[in-house]
């Protein structure tokens, strides 16, 4: 794998052919929003991976990191499936058109689609882990003292984010409101309950009560 010149905070962006198309389809086909978070997910990941000592592939996590949200985008509001795994789905139709093994694509698969489910990925393969690490960085602050404030300030002032808490929440809302069926059991049915005023939560609990078995 080659890299190129470009880095910052000590991270190097891969300049594989995989990474250079991946950046062209991100670039073309989502937000300018998305794009900037995708690529700080793949840089505060990475940061978040060398503070663990994690060995991991930067290619295969720069991937799994930019088509991480590209579920959101308006022609999957209506595939009936959560958008992490459109996002995943689209990833890997990007690699095995690329042939490339397998375990890899599996790896990127795993890491996107399970972005939004905390508790499981961090003790899975580096990959997987780390692009749970870097959303939950940029999205939700977990472990933000742990990224070093200069290298914080490098990399925002390379992928800027104004406005993104509520930009965020809104491209969520969105993505998401057209199949809200897909919301339920995840973090995306209190995106829904807080912006869409018709979203009627699915409780858990009643479904268990109100099931079919008699006790």
């Amino acid at each position: 794998m080659t890299l190129t010149n470009e880095s910052v905070a000590g991270i190097t962006i891969p300049d594989t052919r995989l990474a250079r198309e991946t950046t062209e389809i991100v670039r073309e086909s989502t937000s300018e929003l998305i794009y900037h978070h995708s690529r700080r997910v793949y840089l505060f990941g990475s940061l978040r991976g060398r503070n663990r000592n994690l060995s991991y592939d930067p290619e295969l996590l720069y991937i799994g990191a930019m088509f991480h949200d590209i579920g959101l985008n308006e022609r999957f509001h209506h595939s009936g499936h959560r958008f992490e795994v459109d996002s995943a789905d689209e990833a890997r139709r990007f690699l095995r058109s690329h042939d490339v093994p397998e375990d890899s694509i599996r790896r990127v698969w795993t890491a996107i689609a399970l972005h939004t489910t905390p508790g499981v990925p961090e003790f899975m393969e580096p990959e997987i882990a780390l692009v749970t690490a870097g959303v939950e960085y940029d999205v939700l602050g977990i472990g933000y003292h742990d990224v070093d404030a200069v290298d914080r300030r490098a990399i925002t002032a390379l992928h800027p984010r104004p406005d993104f808490k509520r930009d965020i929440l809104r491209a969520f809302t969105n993505g998401v409101a057209p199949k809200p069926d897909t919301a339920f059991g995840t973090v995306n049915d209190d995106v829904l309950t807080h912006f869409v005023p018709s979203h009627r939560h699915t409780d858990f609990v009643d479904i268990i009560q109100n099931s079919p078995w008699p006790d």
